[in-house]
């Protein structure tokens, strides 16, 4: 990284204090790198293990992948809303060990009924976890800009544990073999140790506010989610982005494989390294260049860049091998700069006391991601990949929409939701 740039947007001791996180921050940071460096090594593979092993058709394929998401969604929505009010340890832990249960079964299962389980189980775990942990980080970094700057950092490693989880898996022959998952499953106990050593390492004070015990109840968010109607209509604004974004993976992988793309599993291999690598490496050089935008202006460049790649699959030759690597590298470009700032988007909505029920909420996010293999499967099997692709080039344009809409809504009053849940409770 050039080193003027750098010096000139931080200086040094700004560097320093920027990226002094609590042990805590850092092993979800360290844990969220390896989780999904060895889920990456076989997990896109799994449309064509179910393909090819079952004989499913990309129908069957998008229910497998895609139902247990679903359910999921709701659940991480109420453990959200449970971290705040008993405290983030248990409810992490709790996930951490189902992911890690989940994909050790599923690097040994060999009947249909036996891939199914570890898949539903795989979506309950990040269901748990992903919400809560992205709470954490508001429990543990009050200031918004340190906070901000971690959540960006994770998704980089996220990514370039994504970049080099398939090259890894290759240079050992890995990739594509079910029992890789066992790599995974052994992350998430090293994951789950290290969440017992950091939780014993936390000062006493921020021991407290992780234990939350917020007065609220589930039907007090859902009371306080229902009035925040800026919010509602941002969650469905996402939904669709991430319903979009998701045909790249499983959908394009069957689209794929039923066409006879040549040199399959290397053209996947090389869209995946293409699209964590320039996550990896144009992250933060975007963030730069956007800073002066706001939260909800770099989303919608993201929704106009990510329009632009849905055009591209959908008019590129099934043998254009280069073709398809550069609209993944388009598309990744949305994806830096979407996917990141949606998670701070969150934590900028979120008040303090309900920060797990919002980041829990988000998790509804993933009703787009799920959906997406059932519908994109039903899609390939009556129509083509054209169709589909230029279906959710007109999704772009709905989301921008309900981002316009967002402006007129209305947000509540914190002080007067409190006074209002208080006054219910006494009555």
């Amino acid at each position: 990284m050039d080193r003027k740039w750098w010096q000139s947007a931080y200086t040094r001791s700004q560097v320093r204090s920027q990226f002094s996180w609590p042990p805590l921050v850092w092993v979800v940071l360290i844990g969220s790198f390896f989780g999904r460096g060895t889920y990456y090594m076989v997990w896109p593979f799994l449309a064509i293990l179910l393909h090819q092993k079952f004989s499913l058709d990309p129908a069957e394929i998008g229910t497998v992948l895609g139902a247990s998401a679903m359910g999921a969604a709701v659940l991480g929505f109420y453990m959200g809303s449970l971290s705040d009010r008993y405290g983030r340890r248990s409810i992490l832990l709790t996930g951490t060990a189902i992911n890690a249960l989940s994909f050790f079964l599923l690097a040994y299962a060999d009947t249909l009924l036996e891939i199914i389980v570890p898949i539903v189980l795989s979506s309950i775990g990040r269901s748990i976890w992903e919400p809560t942990a992205g709470a954490l980080f508001g429990d543990l970094i009050p200031d918004r800009s340190r906070r901000a700057l971690a959540l960006q950092f994770r998704y980089f490693l996220v990514n370039a544990g994504a970049a080099l989880g398939p090259i890894v898996g290759i240079w050992l022959g890995l990739s594509a073999q079910q029992s890789t998952f066992t790599l995974t499953a052994l992350s998430y106990v090293f994951l789950w140790v290290g969440f017992l050593w950091a939780f014993s390492h936390t000062a006493s004070g921020v021991s407290l506010r992780l234990k939350r015990q917020a007065e609220h109840r589930f039907r007090d968010t859902l009371r306080v989610l229902k009035q925040d109607q800026v919010f509602l209509i941002i969650i469905l604004a996402n939904v669709l982005t991430l319903f979009i974004y998701a045909h790249m993976d499983t959908s394009l992988v069957q689209y794929l494989t039923l066409a006879g793309a040549p040199k399959l599993v290397e053209l996947i291999s090389a869209m995946i390294l293409v699209n964590a690598g320039t996550i990896v490496f144009l992250q933060f050089p975007l963030l730069r260049i956007l800073r002066r935008f706001s939260t909800a202006e770099r989303i919608k460049i993201g929704l106009l860049v990510l329009a632009a790649g849905q055009v591209g699959f959908a008019v590129s030759p099934v043998e254009g091998y280069w073709s398809w690597l550069w609209v993944t590298f388009v598309v990744s470009l949305a994806e830096a700069v979407l996917f990141p700032t949606m998670s701070v988007q969150v934590d900028e909505m979120a008040p303090d006391h309900l920060r797990g029920s919002y980041f829990g909420a988000s998790s509804f996010y993933s009703l787009g991601w799920s959906s997406a293999p059932f519908i994109g499967g039903i899609v390939l099997q009556w129509w083509s990949g054209a169709v589909l692709y230029w279906g959710t080039f007109l999704l772009c344009g709905v989301a921008l929409m309900l981002y316009r809409l967002s402006k007129t809504a209305n947000r509540p009053s914190w002080e007067l939701v409190n006074q209002n849940t208080a006054t219910a409770k006494e009555v």
